[in-house]
């Protein structure tokens, strides 16, 4: 069975943690983000030590230094996929370019909108009354 280890972290340690790992030849497994209920961003570099998976969070954060210097496309695809869907920036990644969705598509960050399934089906109810 696998092992799983959540290891809270500042924003200051993101960048020292992936270089060590990077030096240890450990895998970057995925970046993984989420808007909690609260507004607040929780982001997890996650890293596959053995049979141990050490989760590095942080939260709270909407502006994290890239870790695509050190980990190459293995991180920029993953913090390029957070910039565009939620709308987490992370300096000195390039976003010039979309992933997923048109260029033309709405303007700003974080594109991919959630809404609550009561938002929806009373969305739904308005559309049929009219």
């Amino acid at each position: 069975m696998q092992e799983y280890r959540k290891i809270p972290v500042t924003k200051d340690e993101i960048v020292p943690v992936a270089r060590r790992m990077r030096d240890e030849g450990v895998i970057l497994a995925m970046i993984h983000g989420y808007v909690t209920p609260s507004g607040a961003y929780n982001i997890s570099y996650e890293y596959q030590k053995g049979e141990v998976i050490e989760s590095y969070t942080i939260e709270g954060e909407d502006n994290l230094p890239t870790i695509s210097t050190i980990y190459d496309e293995a991180a920029a695809w993953p913090e390029r996929e957070l910039n565009e869907l939620i709308g987490i920036t992370f300096e000195g990644l390039d976003t010039s370019k979309r992933l997923f969705m048109p260029d033309s598509m709405l303007d700003g960050q974080g594109q991919i909108l959630v809404t609550p399934m009561d938002e929806l089906i009373e969305k739904t109810h308005k559309k049929e009354e009219e």
